[in-house]
């Protein structure tokens, strides 16, 4: 399964993956959403660098997931804490995101910047920061003069 993931520009997600800084994603929400359940080991996920660029930069290859059940306050950070090794979250990321009910942790290998393309952008409908497409192709702009 194919994914397409809009990355925190302002905390150099994309840049901290692909220099092997980071090698896990997460999300979080106070209520299960998107990408919770979604996501198995083996999937590919590829990453825009925010909600304003329609261009794939990079792509990884999940390796672990956990969606976790309806946490404590206490347990939303523990769980980020535990795992901040991985995830180098910034302040303002951490502040954002630790205390949510719900966490999706993905655990990502072999990240590498691929070719650029451009995707269509009306799939981004509604689009909050994870799509999942099956797959990529299908989501290609068909417009010759964005690519």
């Amino acid at each position: 399964m194919d994914h397409l993931v809009c990355l925190d520009s302002g905390a150099n997600e994309l840049e901290n993956l692909i220099k092997g800084q980071k090698s896990m994603i997460l999300r979080g929400a106070d209520v299960v959403k998107v990408p919770h359940g979604d996501v198995t080991e083996g999937d590919i996920l590829y990453f825009i660098n925010s909600l304003f660029e329609h261009e794939v930069t990079a792509r990884g290859v999940v390796t672990c997931v956990f969606n976790s059940g309806k946490l404590s306050l206490e347990e939303s950070y523990e769980t980020i804490i535990r795992n901040q090794d991985r995830l180098q979250l910034p302040d303002k990321q951490f502040e954002s995101l630790a205390g949510k009910r719900y966490l999706v942790l993905i655990g990502l290998d072999n990240i590498q910047s691929i070719e650029p393309f451009r995707i269509d952008k009306s799939i981004f409908a509604g689009f909050d920061d994870w799509l999942q497409v099956g797959d990529i192709n299908t989501v290609l702009t068909t417009d010759v003069s964005l690519r």
